[in-house]
């Protein structure tokens, strides 16, 4: 172990001591701001936006913008979180990469507020984006950092309850609290920074000494970003499985105005989203904490991952054969109850299988990418699925059949039980 001066721990160090539940909170709040800032405009500003320049294509105008930003997203998370392992900072290695990943969003998301273009929305959402992905590479790389093994199941459930429960308060921050477009993503700026301080000014952040960290070399930098399959397999296994349930639940989620709108014939989509949402959160909120706490005294993670990845599939094949009001509800019930396990047991168990402590961040970006790269694959598959067959039912039907591949790609994984 590598030690201060004083003795204190640093970056490097394997935590051992629990952490507070401030401490989680706290983080927590970090999250929730982020969270509010991502799927707020994904799922309302950014559709209605779109739909007021350019009504005609909607669809390809939406894809196109989330789709150009999600290419945004999967450079900045790995490289942002790079540059955060190197980090000597007072601060810490993740602060200042928090705190300043948040103020550039906000003052994407005030700049983005005023465009009349699809290309100066598609611009300005990429910069919010890669801001957006270099708070969250310090925010996630946290977990590891400071959380013993034993207590991750737990602390990652309330790290990812903010991720559904912002969807719930972004969504009715834009269309209840503050329904104008504009007040809307002031409001989201806003918040993102403000819920970002409590952590960032009240928690500590083991710092990297500077004879901890190894002289740059571009071509080592570079050549980071690659780890190898071979070497460490369960890391990528993980990933994979990641990516696919990711990449579902962006199928799935993409359209979902346009399908109560278009298919339903559902008098205010916008509305019927925010239900929905309240359901989803309700079943993530009834499992999350309770599945965290069951996995850290059993010291399982597969299982849960497993079986919650099924569930989540059957809401979605609910969704391909059962085009009602009810069952639409139905199914986000059940699909909140599978993302609540998930959500926080996956992430548990991706801070297991990381090769090294000193790139944390940097593997968690490169993890992240099963994130962020559905967001540019998602628009591609369904809007060629709407485009070209104009179906709904094949797009739920595909949705549901890749998350069923999630769980079983989380099963060869064999250094976490």
């Amino acid at each position: 172990m590598t030690t201060g001066a004083r003795g204190t721990r640093t970056a490097l160090d394997e935590p051992t001591t629990p952490v507070p539940l401030g401490w989680t909170l706290r983080l927590s709040a970090a999250v929730l701001g982020f969270s509010m800032a991502v799927v707020a405009p994904i799922q309302i500003l950014l559709p209605l936006q779109i739909e007021e320049i350019d009504a005609a294509d909607k669809e390809t105008s939406l894809a196109v913008v989330t789709g150009c930003a999600a290419v945004v997203s999967i450079l900045a998370a790995p490289i942002a979180g790079a540059l955060s392992d190197r980090t000597t900072s007072r601060r810490g290695r993740r602060h200042p990469w928090i705190l300043g990943g948040a103020l550039l969003c906000a003052i994407a998301l005030v700049t983005l507020s005023v465009q009349a273009t699809v290309l100066g929305v598609g611009l300005c959402w990429m910069v919010a984006q890669g801001a957006q992905n270099s708070m969250f590479a310090g925010l996630t790389a946290t977990v590891p950092d400071q959380v013993p093994v034993r207590q991750r199941g737990f602390v990652s459930a309330f790290a990812g309850l903010p991720l559904p429960l912002g969807l719930v308060l972004g969504v009715l921050l834009v269309t209840v609290i503050v329904p104008s477009r504009t007040g809307g993503y002031l409001a989201l700026a806003v918040l993102v920074v403000l819920l970002a301080l409590p952590f960032v000014l009240g928690t500590p952040d083991p710092r990297l000494l500077p004879e901890q960290r190894p002289p740059f070399e571009l071509r080592r930098f570079v050549r980071g970003f690659w780890i190898s399959p071979r070497r460490h397999p369960d890391f990528a296994w993980a990933a994979v499985a990641r990516l696919a349930i990711q990449l579902a639940n962006s199928i799935a989620t993409l359209y979902l105005l346009y399908f109560l709108r278009d298919e339903l014939d559902f008098a205010n989509p916008s509305g019927g989203v925010f239900v929905l949402t309240l359901v989803y959160t309700a079943g993530i909120l009834s499992t999350s904490v309770l599945a965290g706490r069951m996995s850290d005294r059993s010291g399982r993670r597969k299982i849960y991952v497993a079986v919650s990845s099924v569930v989540i599939a059957v809401a979605m094949l609910m969704l391909s054969v059962w085009h009602e009001w009810i069952a639409v509800v139905i199914a986000a019930g059940i699909l909140g109850l599978g993302y609540g396990v998930y959500v926080a047991i996956d992430n548990a168990l991706i801070t297991q299988v990381l090769p090294t402590a000193h790139d944390r961040a940097k593997d968690l970006g490169i993890v992240n990418l099963a994130n962020t790269a559905p967001q540019a694959l998602a628009p591609m598959i369904a809007g060629a699925i709407i485009a070209l067959l104009d179906s709904y039912t094949v797009l739920y039907l595909s949705a549901g059949v890749i998350a069923l591949a999630g769980a079983v790609l989380v099963l060869p994984i064999r250094s976490v039980r």
